[in-house]
């Protein structure tokens, strides 16, 4: 009962909120239409015992009831279907938006790095897709219970005995439960593997990494992989699903014997004399109808049961959402001190160790901040904790002393510009592209001129076909760009921001040589340079290039998630340390 209840709150609930009317009218028409089925018994017992008395008359009349409520529960049935149908893609909206909300709306994006939440997410996002036949099923079900609510009163009416029918459909329902959970538990078995396929089919179609797997000759190597993780997966739900066939096949073998003794029963009720031909057509067209509704209602438990674990899922994924912490600052229209980090730890969700541990460090206002270190020193983690995707899970984070957690998340990400290494690439319009990155100015074009002139991406908005050309091929036929011109419409979109406190640029040049770079991160700074006039902002940019990095007013090198040294260029050189040998290297190789 607890599962249906779920069910029925959850499925229910966001039909509510879809659309009351059309629920409530599409819950109207299928009760009349399940009404008028037991009913059809009744005239058909009396049409038969009217036809045998050769009463013609009344016969003529039962039948031509009999085809009324047949036609009546037909057209009651369709335009039922009509109005449940829409509400039931309505809350499938409403649950897909509900799925973005636990995906998306969070202060921090860490718990898109947790496995687990991962799973549960990708599963959810299936169980969306069936809201509309959640629906459907728990409508029907609902008919259903009703109608053999009054086919055991129209029973027992006849003889008191057979009242006991309905109930012999109590034990393959919960014969049908058990079967449910055995092909759920699979399901969840093989939700991994069930990723791994659809990630391996996504490349196969990806228009980027089909270049470079035709290029190794993986083509063949990844269709194999993705057939064996598939072939592994079916065969382990094919096996659920065979049990579950097989113990829902014993539960309805269960019922056959009880409904032959029904009709055994009223048979025999006949050759005494005590019951006649008509009151036998009622007992075999109700037992009939249970037959029915027994084996529809164990159809419809998986339905039932898929929609309480849809809702079970969702609340997991709402209680997997940290309390935030209360917003008791706001973010300062001018830096005046700068970002201070006191012990801040962080490790990613399931991670055995921290990426960052006991970092000390502080960043002046208007400061030129470059963080370098080898691969895997936690510099993109860094970034992404002073950005605020990520909350530490140790230490503290302040900005002008005010600690960053309790800086409402959207007022500090408004007063940040940021281009990462694997910068989005949208397909949409440049007015899209350009103005999604301040949305208040998306509609102004002088705005929008501006930093892209400043991004020096005019060439690839000419290409483009002006400010509302389309770009990419995800699902219109736009103009492509090369990587570079991508890049400075990200760059565009990032200098949108009026009154920046940070800039930061994390790796965006990591494919370009050194004279791309260079052009990039001089366009950057001059961002930086009248953002820091205006508001003090921080520039933070991380680099392996050297001959940049060099410039920047504090240099932090990361070692093993820690801060390994800090300074100026002048002063880690002359400190002979890991940042002398870096550079050093790396002034041998361009030599």
């Amino acid at each position: 009962m607890s599962t249906l209840r779920t069910a029925l709150a959850f499925v229910f609930g966001l039909a509510w909120a879809a659309d009351r009317r059309k629920l409530a009218i599409g819950v109207g028409l299928i009760t009349g239409g399940y009404l008028a089925t037991p009913f059809i018994g009744f005239l058909l017992r009396d049409f038969t015992d009217a036809a045998l008395a050769g009463a013609t008359g009344p016969a003529t009349a039962l039948a031509v009831g009999v085809a009324t409520l047949l036609v009546v529960e037909l057209m009651l049935g369709h335009f039922a279907h009509l109005y449940y149908f829409e509400v039931g893609e309505q809350a499938g909206t409403v649950l897909d938006r509900r799925l973005l909300t636990l995906a998306n709306g969070r202060p921090t994006v860490a718990h898109l790095d947790d496995p687990a939440f991962a799973d549960t997410l990708a599963l959810a996002a299936q169980d969306a897709a069936q809201t509309r036949q959640s629906l459907e099923g728990l409508l029907h079900l609902g008919g259903l219970v009703l109608r053999a609510a009054v086919t055991t009163v129209i029973l027992a009416a006849v003889d008191p005995w057979l009242a006991l029918l309905p109930l012999a459909a109590v034990p393959p329902v919960l014969v049908a439960r058990r079967a449910a959970k055995l092909a759920e538990r699979a399901r969840e078995h093989t939700a991994e593997a069930g990723r791994l396929s659809s990630h391996l089919l996504a490349l196969a179609a990806d228009a980027d990494a089909v270049k470079e797997i035709r290029l190794c000759g993986a083509d063949e190597f990844l269709l194999t992989r993705q057939a064996e993780t598939w072939s592994r997966m079916t065969e382990t739900l094919w096996a659920a699903h065979w049990r579950a066939a097989l113990l829902r096949g014993c539960g309805q073998l269960l019922f056959a014997f009880a409904y032959g003794g029904a009709i055994l029963l009223v048979l025999g009720r006949a050759v005494d004399g005590t019951a006649t031909v008509g009151e036998v057509i009622l007992v075999v067209t109700l037992a009939v109808q249970i037959s029915v509704q027994v084996a529809g209602a164990i159809g419809l438990h998986a339905t039932v049961a898929a929609a309480a674990r849809t809702a079970d899922r969702f609340a997991e994924l709402a209680a997997a959402a940290p309390e935030p912490e209360p917003a008791t600052a706001s973010a300062p229209r001018r830096l005046r001190h700068g970002i201070r980090l006191d012990g801040v730890t962080f490790a990613y969700p399931g991670a055995a160790e921290p990426t960052l541990r006991d970092v000390d460090l502080t960043l002046p206002a208007g400061a030129t901040v470059a963080l370098v270190g080898e691969n895997g020193a936690g510099k993109s983690t860094l970034v992404k904790l002073l950005c605020g995707l990520y909350a530490p899970t140790g230490g503290t984070l302040t900005v002008d002393g005010a600690d960053l957690g309790r800086i409402p998340t959207e007022s500090w990400h408004r007063r940040i510009a940021m281009l990462f290494q694997d910068f989005a690439r949208l397909h949409w319009t440049v007015r899209d592209n350009v103005g999604v990155g301040e949305l208040p100015l998306h509609d102004d074009d002088a705005a929008l001129q501006a930093a892209i002139h400043r991004a020096r991406a005019a060439r690839a908005v000419d290409q483009a076909g002006g400010l509302d050309g389309m770009l990419g091929r995800g699902y219109a036929d736009g103009t492509e760009l090369s990587g570079g011109q991508w890049q400075s419409l990200g760059l565009a979109r990032s200098l949108m921001r009026p009154r920046p406190l940070l800039l930061a640029l994390d790796e965006p040049a990591a494919a370009l040589d050194a004279h791309a770079e260079n052009a990039l991160f001089t366009r950057f700074a001059t961002a930086a340079r009248r953002a820091a006039r205006g508001t003090g902002a921080i520039t933070l940019f991380v680099s392996h290039r050297f001959s940049t990095v060099r410039a920047a007013d504090l240099i932090v090198v990361l070692r093993d998630g820690t801060v390994a040294e800090l300074g100026s260029h002048d002063e880690l050189m002359a400190r002979g340390g890991l940042y002398h040998d870096l550079f050093t290297l790396q002034a041998k190789a361009y030599a």
